[in-house]
């Protein structure tokens, strides 16, 4: 109560969470350790995190810095104050030039590579959990990944740091006058340093150690060349900071030399008959001039082999296969296409299965690198309930690589891991591996404190290597810092953490650890709970991309909680599990959008949003069913007393004031909180037109379409600007195209059935989707012609409701062509018509539904062909509108719009467009510009 009482003196009550929920959700990380914070805090400036540390030091309570929580060794999870940094740290500075950029800890890597991509540059990090990975964990885990190399690390690329000390005094190294402060203000800890470089410099044995150590990736223990590579204690420190884990200091921003992003890319996989053998390869590549070279044996690529787009030779290669994945860069086309040409020539030495095929196709070439980073959650996605996966990164000399390997692949024999894999950065001689591996029972514990011990043995003793390559000591490696080290190293580290942090409070027993089974303690529970549930390995991956990730729970939470409540069901704590069941309902249930954006950033495609549906569908009673049924059967008269409700709504507006019906609807919500909210964005339905005679004949099979309009575009009016509806809008495009369009002699009450599935409304979805579908079926005269949807995530429902239908539909769903107005602009208007005129710079809001099409090009596509400039923000993701949540709960659309709205109101652009109309309101809402459909666009300029 007192830690509490502290908080709210220096935080709003909105930024300290310790309901139940938000405790158990916040206790895991991408690791397999698990620690239950008593607070998490999200604290907005630098002030409160010094008053953060005092009330740390005042109550004597641990506390530790998490940004993105991708890291993979229990470094972010803590037992005492848990600050998280990802909601109110993303600001980001770029110089003039490009060569630099000022970040704060809470951006992902991949939204300052995005900014970046104006001038041509990136950071030099490149982990391949860039798009979860912020900036904080990349630079206190010391991250490189698979390109950077030693060169490009974190540590290497720093330029300037700003941090906070736990006694509360911030330095930052681009301020000369701070050199002399941190003298004057931190005497004890500039002496230790001063003397600590003095002491290596005067032991030539220690300082060609860490010079060894440093010549490839390292991240075991303290940076130690931070002694070596500088002078001044201030830099030193700096530089120690980069790869602590956060148990020195608080990095509150960091400037960072960019690289160039070399525009022009060729990649190829290549087989090798063995692992030997390709390894072999790697010192060749290197000197052909490679910038990326991956390894993966056959295991790795047999938890892939069954990817959709998979070359089909991988699930032929023999059983002592392995692949090399490279790329070559280069500022030109032509120095490309010589580099790869040189190395085809060359490259007859090496033992191939197959001849090299390089691609330079962006899309491809981003399936292949997709394979690659998927390979730790693909293993832990096939992996055996209960058991968790466990990622550790080792390297080795190159010379010994091969027969490094060899020999770790007998370790997995020796202890049964028969699932294991190997991959990673063979350039650097850097390897990852994954085990799956149970901790249910003290067996299995002794087992993996065996097998680690041995893996030791192997990396330090025998091949003098490295046991953490760039993934960070954390606890599963801090029992065996000293093992690599020396005690003569390892001390300078416990002196270090001492200097910095004498009561021992800042992330405590990371890095430096006395206990020297801390390894295979507080290890994660992972109980067996449903499919979607058990295949996550809480990587993380969805979190950036989901639109309640500020506001209540991510798809990565949602599961900890999910693994949670089985837990305290199990140990009978009835109050707790209650509890915990009602927050989740909110949190966890009603503000999940069920976009399915997650399942596009999972590595193993789970979608989190079909869990909510099934537990939205389980959770509705016989009765709810039976009026959704109701609903759907007389959806016709549901949808004419929708159309009278919103003409007579915007009628009273008219009369008595435009904010009248938000109001009225905000004042039933109090009574009623399921009942929509009004948006002033809402205008008077279209006028339901018979087809026009001269739209139908001839039926002539390719020219001519089935034109489904969506009930959203039925029921929601035209264009806020413009008289003009949007099914009047897609006519007129169609007829200066000279495309023949079939629409339905009474489209009232024809719906995809989105509003029952996104509910969990069953038997009423399927009911609904087994109409359409005939209807549909006839309207395209069996299939001859394409159906067209005005709506994007209406195309996405009609796409994928194959699952509910029964035999015979779908088998005539399999001869239906269904297409969303982006593909029909993009591939049947285009072609057919000619740009009268362009805009000149338009803002585009790419939908949900795009993306998982996978037709975002297509909308781009467009768009460029009807203007000079086409912008699409670096921060566009879901808005969280769903259909109707927007209107149920606004607090998630503001909360999901919020980054793409700050930048859209900073443009002043020709025209605003998206495709889906409930997403065009909520982002109107939110950047007060006036989004509307793309079809817009093109019937205005042909």
């Amino acid at each position: 109560m007192e830690l509490l009482h502290k908080l709210k003196e220096v935080l709003p009550d909105e930024r300290i969470k310790h309901r139940l929920i938000d405790r158990l959700s916040y206790a895991s990380d991408a690791g397999f350790y698990q620690l239950i914070p008593r607070v998490v805090v999200q604290p907005a400036g630098e002030h409160e995190i010094v008053s953060l540390f005092k009330i740390s030091r005042e109550t004597h309570t641990p506390m530790v810095f998490r940004t993105g929580g991708s890291s993979l060794s229990g470094q972010s999870i803590t037992d005492g104050i848990l600050v998280d940094l990802g909601k109110h740290w993303g600001k980001i500075n770029v110089d003039p030039g490009g060569k630099s950029v000022a970040v704060q800890p809470g951006i992902t890597g991949a939204m300052v590579n995005a900014i970046l991509q104006k001038w041509s540059s990136k950071i030099g990090p490149d982990p391949s959990s860039i798009s979860t990975a912020m900036i904080g964990g990349i630079l206190s885990n010391n991250a490189s990944g698979m390109c950077c190399g030693v060169k490009y690390n974190s540590y290497h690329t720093v330029k300037y740091i700003r941090f906070i000390l736990p006694d509360g005094k911030s330095f930052d190294t681009a301020e000369v006058t701070d050199y002399d402060r941190f003298q004057m203000e931190c005497p004890d800890l500039y002496r230790v340093l001063g003397e600590t470089r003095n002491e290596i410099l005067g032991n030539s044995t220690l300082l060609e150690k860490i010079r060894y150590k440093y010549r490839t990736k390292n991240t075991v223990g303290y940076s130690l060349n931070a002694f070596v590579d500088y002078e001044h204690p201030l830099d030193i420190f700096a530089h120690l900071l980069v790869g602590a884990e956060g148990t020195l200091a608080f990095i509150a921003e960091a400037t960072m030399h960019t690289i160039p992003d070399l525009p022009h890319k060729s990649t190829a996989l290549l087989y090798f008959p063995d692992i030997f053998s390709a390894c072999s390869a790697i010192e060749p590549l290197i000197a052909a001039g490679a910038e990326m070279v991956e390894l993966m044996d056959r295991a790795s690529l047999r938890a892939v082999e069954t990817m959709k787009g998979i070359d089909p030779i991988v699930k032929t290669l023999p059983p002592a296969a392995a692949a090399l994945l490279i790329e070559f860069q280069e500022e030109t086309d032509d120095r490309l296409n010589t580099r790869v040409d040189s190395f085809l020539t060359s490259c007859s030495s090496f033992s191939l299965i197959n001849p090299p095929a390089f691609t330079k196709d962006a899309r491809q070439r981003d399936f292949l690198w997709k394979v690659r980073k998927g390979m730790f959650p693909a293993v832990g996605a096939v992996r055996k309930s209960g058991t968790t996966v466990i990622l550790e990164d080792i390297a080795f000399p190159l010379p010994s690589l091969g027969q490094a390997i060899l020999d770790l692949q007998k370790l997995f024999l020796q202890y049964q891991y028969d699932n294991a894999i190997i991959f990673g950065h063979a350039k650097d001689g850097n390897i990852h591996f994954v085990v799956t591996q149970a901790f249910d029972s003290p067996a299995e514990i002794e087992r993996y404190d065996r097998f680690l011990r041995d893996v030791v043995e192997l990396v330090v003793k025998r091949y003098n290597g490295t046991l953490k390559a760039e993934h960070g000591t954390g606890r599963n490696m801090a029992p065996f810092v000293e093992t690599e080290w020396g005690d003569e190293a390892y001390t300078i580290m416990k002196r270090i953490k001492q200097a910095a942090d004498p009561l021992q409070l800042l992330n405590p027993g990371v890095i430096i650890n006395e206990d020297k089974e801390v390894h295979i303690k507080n290890l994660k529970p992972l109980p067996s709970v449903e499919s979607e549930v058990d295949k996550c390995i809480e990587c993380g991956y969805c979190e950036p991309v989901c639109p309640s990730r500020n506001i209540t729970l991510t798809p990565r939470r949602r599961i900890v909680v999910r693994r949670a409540l089985v837990q305290i069901k199990e140990s009978g704590n009835d109050r707790d599990y209650k509890k915990l069941l009602q927050q989740y309902q909110y949190d966890g249930l009603d503000t999940c959008s069920v976009d399915g954006m997650c399942a596009t950033a999972c590595p193993v495609d789970i979608n989190t949003g079909d869990l909510v549906k099934r537990l939205r569908r389980e959770n509705h009673s016989g009765f709810a069913n039976r009026m959704a049924m109701l609903v759907a059967k007389n959806f016709g008269w549901v949808e004419n007393a929708a159309r009278a409700a919103i003409s007579m709504g915007i009628i009273l507006n008219n009369i008595t004031g435009e904010k009248t019906m938000y109001r009225l609807t905000k004042a039933i919500r109090t009574i009623a909180p399921s009942f929509p909210l009004w948006s002033r964005h809402l205008s008077r339905p279209p006028e339901i037109k018979k087809p026009d005679a001269d739209l139908l004949p001839p039926r002539e099979k390719e020219n001519t379409i089935v034109y489904f309009s969506a009930c959203i575009s039925r029921l929601m009016g035209s264009a806020p600007k413009g008289s003009k509806s949007l099914l009047d809008t897609f006519l007129s495009v169609s007829k200066k195209a000279g495309i023949h369009v079939i629409t339905a002699r009474n489209m009232t009450g024809a719906c995809c059935g989105q509003i029952f599935s996104s509910k969990g409304f069953g038997p009423a979805y399927r009911f609904t989707a087994e109409k359409v579908m005939q209807q549909l079926w006839e309207l395209s005269d069996k299939g001859k012609y394409p159906v067209v949807t005005d709506v994007s995530s209406c195309t996405y429902t009609l796409q994928n409701m194959r699952p509910v239908l029964s035999p015979d539909l779908r088998e005539k769903f399999d001869r239906l062509r269904i297409w969303d107005s982006v593909d029909y602009l993009n591939d049947m208007v285009i072609p057919r018509v000619k740009a009268e005129r362009k805009k000149g710079e338009i803002v585009l809001h790419p939908v949900c539904a795009l993306h998982k099409m996978h037709i975002e090009f297509k909308f781009r596509n467009i768009a460029s062909r009807f203007s000079d400039k086409v912008t699409i923000p670096v921060s566009a993701n879901c808005c969280g509108m769903a259909g109707d949540r927007g209107f149920l709960f606004p607090e998630l659309t503001q909360s999901a719009t919020a980054a793409e709205a700050a930048e859209v109101k900073t443009t002043h652009a020709d025209g605003y467009y998206s495709s889906t109309k409930t997403c065009e309101i909520a982002i109107t809402e939110a950047t007060g510009k006036n989004y509307e459909s793309i079809l817009y666009l093109v019937d205005e300029c042909i």
